[in-house]
């Protein structure tokens, strides 16, 4: 069975569609202090938007494809979840999100309430600010 080599050069980028590529882009600049990495335009019917910071090993990119609607999230359960060990980097992090228009709401999953925060966008997909350490 063929691994998937991970390594210090490897990077994690979660794609998906939006019917909102502006106000979603800014949110998540806003809340989360995201950079615009590239973009594109009418790139074979695609416009998208990555986003990150510059040395970190993930990136978000969201795309909306001309003449088609991105359509509903799958459910709350679909998370994004960013663990901030530090918890006044955690309290900044939650204040930033609510100020760039996320929406706090109570968590499918009752586990994510107990030290995190969850966070709904303006397309419905959910954003877990866990104030923990992640570990295996």
């Amino acid at each position: 069975m063929a691994i998937l080599p991970m390594n210090r050069s490897a990077v994690l980028r979660v794609a998906r569609p939006t019917d909102n590529l502006g106000a979603l882009s800014r949110m998540y600049m806003d809340g989360f202090g995201f950079e615009r990495l590239a973009a594109f335009e009418n790139h074979r019917g695609f416009d998208g938007i990555i986003l990150g910071h510059p040395q970190a090993p993930y990136h978000l990119e969201f795309t909306a494809q001309q003449g088609h609607s991105a359509g509903a999230v799958p459910s709350p359960d679909h998370l994004l979840v960013f663990y901030l060990p530090e918890v006044g980097e955690w309290e900044r992090v939650c204040e930033r999100l609510e100020r760039a228009g996320f929406a706090p709401v109570k968590s499918w999953n009752p586990y994510w309430d107990e030290h995190g925060r969850t966070f709904e966008d303006i397309d419905g997909h959910r954003v877990v600010v866990q104030n923990d350490e992640w570990a295996v």
